[in-house]
């Protein structure tokens, strides 16, 4: 099963594309809650090149590597990858007051499917959040 979410970025496409993109700006968007944060982060953005942010709750009482791999790279337009045996798209499509920044990716079995919808999106809602501000 697929999950979508999606949110409009009020910025240009070269500093919603870069904000996506860069490890330092990752370390600053990237949580689901005010309890979350990514410690680390690295990204070779091309067909093949690898990703890792490390997320943490704030407590330390939990952490996990979000990793994978770059299938699909397409500057300005499209982001594919592959973590363990799930994928994800990423889309970004230029609309009159902003970016429209979409993602898709497999579900996995272990949460609820509303569980991980709203936790993808939050995350997507912080990029916003940070690309605006």
């Amino acid at each position: 099963m697929k999950i979508t979410v999606s949110t409009l970025a009020l910025a240009p496409l070269s500093e919603v594309w870069r904000a996506y993109t860069s490890p330092e700006d990752i370390k600053r968007w990237n949580a689901a809650s005010q309890d979350w944060h990514t410690t680390q982060a690295t990204v070779d953005l091309r067909p093949g090149g690898h990703f890792s942010s490390r997320m943490e709750a704030k407590d330390g009482s939990f952490g996990f590597d979000f990793a994978g791999q770059y299938t699909q790279v397409v500057p300005h337009a499209l982001i594919e990858y592959q973590f363990g045996d799930r994928s994800a798209r990423v889309e970004f499509v230029q609309e009159a007051t902003g970016v429209r920044v979409t993602v898709s990716f497999d579900a996995e079995t272990t949460h609820p499917e509303d569980q991980q919808r709203q936790g993808w999106q939050a995350i997507l809602d912080n990029f916003a959040r940070h690309v605006a501000g």
